[in-house]
């Protein structure tokens, strides 16, 4: 299955996945003329676009679904999600539940529950051309129903959001530093570390660190604490899994 992470971060996230002839995207956060472009930049015609998959309606993940009424794609969202876009055609509208597994040419979607601040979060398993893809953005926690979800995925693609450290100091109004630190904010990096040693096997699964706060994070920083955190499971970077930050 081919991954091209279009957009990631508070400004927007947009990803685009690939199984064979059929392409779906998981949110549309960015302007829909970049998502065209980006598209066309990784050789997918906007029009080819099978489904679109929402994580929740915040607007970093919706900002891009007039992309859906111009190319006339499904859009799928939690139930209680649609409560917060108002952007999209009554009839592109569908509903996931996390009872429920999505086929779209080849491509097998199942959703699972997240813990945000939405109305109904949900993260996604895409499968296709024999590969497993976990995304898991905006969650301010990873319960044992995700991990299960999650597991045996030959690549993740998780968010690692933030350093406490760097939020508690940070000039956010105390209200937004409680909300990131919550178990509906986002995840920190130690926390992305420790699902990762739960789900990593060694069998050379690729992982992508995404949604990186602009502000309360760095690259170096997310990047090294997952090292670390598996080099304690005895696994070593580009022998027994890849890693890439967003």
């Amino acid at each position: 299955m081919k991954v091209d992470i279009l957009a990631s971060g508070s400004s927007g996230n947009c990803i685009a996945l690939t199984s064979g002839q059929s392409t779906i995207l998981v949110d549309a956060g960015i302007a829909k003329t970049k998502i065209e472009k980006r598209l066309l930049e990784v050789g997918i015609t906007p029009n080819k676009i099978e489904a679109i998959f929402i994580t929740h309606a915040h607007k970093d993940h919706t900002k891009g679904l007039p992309l859906a009424n111009k190319y006339k794609i499904p859009v799928y969202a939690g139930e209680e999600e649609w409560k917060s876009i108002e952007i999209v055609e009554e009839d592109l509208m569908q509903v996931v539940d996390s009872e429920g597994e999505f086929f779209n040419h080849g491509v097998g979607v199942s959703p699972f529950n997240t813990h945000h601040d939405a109305y109904d979060p949900k993260g996604y398993i895409i499968q296709g051309d024999k590969y497993k893809v976990s995304v898991c953005l905006d969650t301010g926690k990873v319960d044992e129903f995700m991990l299960h979800a999650m597991q045996n995925s030959d690549v993740y693609i998780i968010e690692s959001n933030h350093e406490p450290r760097m939020v508690e100091a940070s000039s956010y109004p105390n209200s937004v530093k409680a909300r990131v630190l919550s178990d509906v904010g986002h995840l920190s990096n130690k926390q992305t570390a420790a699902a990762l040693t739960e789900l990593i096997q060694g069998k050379g699964e690729q992982i992508y660190l995404t949604h990186l706060s602009s502000n309360n994070n760095m690259t170096a920083l997310a990047e090294m604490t997952t090292v670390r955190a598996l080099i304690k499971k005895g696994f070593k970077r580009d022998i027994h899994y890849k890693l890439e930050v967003i």
